[in-house]
């Protein structure tokens, strides 16, 4: 099992803390049907917090068009709104939640140029909540092809307090790779354009790389049909 590179920091930690409680335990309290339970409870701990950051390997769905997912997770919004903060026009909007059992690592949805970054400090709302997307703590990111813009945001939730995001305006990505990792439930908002066909709904559970979120319209059909 590969192991993201960004939460060994982390992983260590809380190894220490655990090795350092279960010790406390054993030594200090007499009754084992006390001492042993936690000790239990703490390797559960140790073995989670490895599952956690767990980097899986995935395929790539073909196409520059096809849209797939940042994240792994629930979707839980789908829905019209106007996006102010880069491209200030209307978007479809698809949040895609992650609880503690998701794979926490994010992935580039498009192939193309990274055409947007920026890091927004904030508050630790519960990340499924609305206002989080503009409250919380959260990165914007842009990416173009050929086919179109996508916009998304990566969000810290109540008990994600640390972003990691690879994004550099101006390098070319590749649909798949890893763009980043929120730690410890997190939420994915992606902003399409209006004539992008969903393939997703509410309460869909999605793979990312794996799951089409959206397919976007060419570029160049869009301008034959303009002219």
């Amino acid at each position: 099992m590969k192991i993201h590179k960004d939460g060994w920091w982390t992983i260590i930690g809380i190894w220490a803390l655990c090795i350092a409680l279960i010790c406390v335990s054993l030594v200090f309290i007499d009754n084992r049907f006390i001492s042993y339970p936690l000790t239990a409870i703490f390797l559960f701990f140790i073995g989670f917090v490895l599952f956690f950051f767990r980097v899986p390997e995935r395929g790539s769905v073909e196409g520059e068009n096809m849209v797939t997912s940042v994240a792994d997770g629930e979707v839980v919004i789908v829905e019209k709104v106007f996006e102010k903060e880069y491209l200030k026009r209307e978007c479809l909007q698809v949040s895609v939640y992650m609880d503690f059992f998701n794979v926490h690592v994010n992935f580039w949805p498009i192939s193309g140029e990274v055409t947007y970054y920026k890091y927004h400090p904030g508050k630790y709302f519960l990340a499924f909540l609305p206002k989080a997307s503009e409250l919380n703590e959260h990165t914007s990111i842009g990416i173009k092809n050929s086919c179109g813009e996508v916009f998304f945001k990566q969000i810290a939730g109540t008990f994600a307090r640390r972003i990691e995001c690879y994004a550099k305006v101006g390098e070319k990505e590749e649909k798949g790779r890893q763009c980043g990792i929120i730690k410890f439930g997190s939420r994915i908002d992606m902003y399409l354009p209006l004539d992008a066909d969903i393939k997703v709904g509410i309460g869909d559970e999605v793979r990312a790389c794996e799951t089409v979120i959206a397919e976007l319209r060419h570029e160049s059909r869009i301008n034959e049909l303009i002219k």
